[in-house]
């Protein structure tokens, strides 16, 4: 069963552009993990100011892996220690499953 994560980033002022570039400049290395499926970062086109990464995964062992991966401890190592200001506010993640209606 696919299952969706997705964090909810809160990005103040004009730091969207930021972000977006930060996003595109990602190692991209969830995208080897076994049981991922997708990634897309979505920009809001209304007066919010959350930004929406969206992950597909075959099932949650799949994420929870990724999330416990020395990979994921190095992404985030890496975004934490860089010169660069902050672009968000604050995050939130919401979990998910597809429904599967041919059941």
């Amino acid at each position: 069963m696919t299952i969706i994560r997705i964090n909810a980033i809160t990005v103040p002022g004009q730091a969207g552009p930021e972000l977006e570039k930060r996003f595109a400049a990602r190692s991209a290395e969830v995208d080897q993990m076994p049981g991922f499926e997708g990634f897309e970062l979505l920009r809001p086109t209304d007066d919010s100011n959350r930004y929406f990464v969206v992950t597909r995964w075959a099932d949650v062992e799949s994420f929870d892996n990724w999330v416990s991966s020395q990979s994921f401890a190095n992404e985030h190592a890496k975004a934490a220690s860089s010169d660069a200001r902050p672009v968000s506010a604050h995050a939130e993640l919401l979990s998910f499953e597809v429904v599967d209606f041919s059941a």
